[in-house]
């Protein structure tokens, strides 16, 4: 299956999970990935935004990487789906780029599995706080993977992290 996957970062001098997730995904096949960060720096407003746009052409599966922030996208993310992602081209009347293709979430979150639950301090799991991501794909008319989510990332060891990029590996090449 071709995939594109877009990764974004804000702060990447500390990204020690996403920069490892993000080298598991380059060493899958057929796998194009987008750092946002590296390729815009911080800027929300310089995305080639036909040039990004012509990515999707061949993708079948596009997912996303990042670190929860503040129990939402990074803000270049968030700049990313408001400028790539238009009317016309992603949804509404002819707006069909997306149409078919599945958008799978994956994230990671410095807080517990608990913290996300119920029981936990946002009273909330990490689908629901992803309702946002799922509501913009079914919008697009994408099929909506169940988000992938990695927690305690923020104390994750050696260990840990490839556990982490054992199970996007394995999801990539399902």
């Amino acid at each position: 299956m071709k995939t594109l996957i877009i990764v974004s970062h804000p702060y990447k001098q500390r990204s020690h999970v996403i920069k490892a997730l993000e080298h598991t995904a380059e060493a899958q096949p057929n796998v194009v990935v987008r750092n946002l960060d590296d390729i815009y720096g911080d800027d929300v407003t310089a995305f080639d935004i036909v040039l990004e746009q012509s990515f999707y052409a061949d993708a079948e599966r596009v997912v996303f990487i990042f670190p929860i922030h503040w129990f939402n996208l990074t803000p270049m993310l968030k700049a990313y789906l408001n400028e790539v992602w238009t009317y016309g081209w992603a949804f509404g009347p002819e707006g069909n780029a997306l149409k078919n293709k599945q958008l799978l979430v994956v994230a990671s979150a410095g807080a517990s599995e608990f913290t996300y639950s119920h029981a936990g301090l946002i009273n909330s799991t990490f689908a629901e706080v992803m309702t946002p991501m799922k509501a913009t794909a079914l919008y697009c008319g994408m099929h909506y993977q169940s988000p992938l989510s990695f927690y305690g990332a923020a104390g994750a060891g050696p260990d840990k992290i490839a556990e982490y990029q054992d199970v996007l590996a394995q999801k990539l090449r399902a």
